[in-house]
């Protein structure tokens, strides 16, 4: 597949009263055109600074300190502003985590699902009012004309959402970045949620980066899965071999802690301790003041990546010694 997204080793800081810190450290990951990656991990891991390093919108305080981010292959991470602002929408869009608050509450949905059509595509208020309804009907809101008409706090969470969605596809991206798009909607909303993104992805063959904490999330929609803690990648590989065959004990740690309700003697194991504050200065692996396995080579050295199979790759130091064992055996042994 024709790569569409490449970051290679993404280091992102902020400037805070106690120093700079890092948000995002020495990480890297590609997506191809009609792919979905999703990035997992808990809140506080850097999943959604990643996602802002990308599209270029980090707060005033935090900057991309080293590495670089390419869409189709050209470098996007210092481009002038001006160009980077016309690449979002055309380019590159976003849905945010919270739509009532990612949407202006005193301007009209038709008004904004209008705005980046005039600006990008420069056409008329009349043919962007057509193609704004038509966005609406795409996403699936009924009485369209209606909804134009209205402001968000008329709207319910999902509509709102699917408001969202269709300002995001206006002007037809390549890439898609959807953080927490699901974030406080019921059950059967979620559900409708992910498999219009998903629709819109084939039909339109767009990348898809998503930001979720939601490992049902992940298994409806992803085809490759990136595990994030305290902002490095521990893991990447397919969605299949990530849940089927877990390298990292923070993998195996998450999945873990999904409740599974087929298994009438399944109880949960919640990962021990909390995630590390930004400024904490941690020797070695990370995660190892969580970890049950860790060795003293985890308290004093930081892991490489491990290559386990083709597109699987984990950072931690257990499987130094069993790169070549077969799919299955780590994952007892561990």
């Amino acid at each position: 597949m024709e790569t569409l997204l490449e970051v290679n080793h993404l280091v992102t800081e902020f400037r805070t009263a106690e120093g700079n810190v890092q948000a995002v450290r020495d990480v890297s990951f590609s997506i191809a055109k009609g792919e979905t990656l999703c990035i997992v991990g808990e809140s506080g891991c850097g999943k959604s600074i990643t996602s802002l390093s990308v599209i270029g919108l980090l707060p005033s305080n935090g900057k991309i300190a080293s590495g670089e981010v390419k869409y189709e292959g050209k470098p996007i991470h210092d481009l002038p502003y001006e160009e980077l602002r016309k690449m979002r929408g055309t380019k590159i869009s976003m849905i945010f985590q919270e739509p009532m608050t990612a949407l202006n509450p005193v301007l009209t949905v038709g008004y904004q699902l209008r705005e980046p059509l005039i600006l990008h595509h420069k056409i008329s208020k009349n043919e962007a009012t057509k193609q704004g309804i038509e966005l609406l009907k795409q996403v699936g809101i009924p009485y369209p004309e209606k909804r134009m008409n209205q402001y968000p706090h008329e709207l319910s969470g999902g509509m709102r959402q699917r408001v969202m969605i269709a300002i995001a596809l206006a002007c037809h991206p390549g890439l898609l970045i959807a953080d927490e798009p699901t974030t406080a909607l019921d059950v059967t909303i979620q559900a409708q949620i992910l498999d219009l993104i998903n629709d819109l992805k084939e039909k339109l063959n767009m990348g898809v980066m998503m930001i979720t904490h939601d490992m049902g999330v992940v298994a409806e929609v992803a085809d490759r899965v990136m595990v994030m803690y305290a902002g490095k990648k521990v893991e990447e590989g397919s969605v299949q071999e990530i849940f089927d065959h877990p390298k990292h004990p923070y993998t195996i740690g998450l999945l873990n802690s999904v409740p599974n309700i087929d298994d009438p003697d399944f109880e949960l194991e919640p990962i021990p301790g909390s995630l590390p504050s930004l400024q904490e200065n941690i020797q070695g692996c990370r995660f190892h003041p969580r970890c049950k396995f860790a060795m003293d080579k985890c308290r004093e050295l930081t892991p490489p990546e491990f290559k386990t199979d083709e597109g699987h790759v984990v950072s931690c130091w257990l499987h130094e010694e069993v790169e070549e064992v077969k799919h299955g055996h780590l994952v007892a042994q561990i």
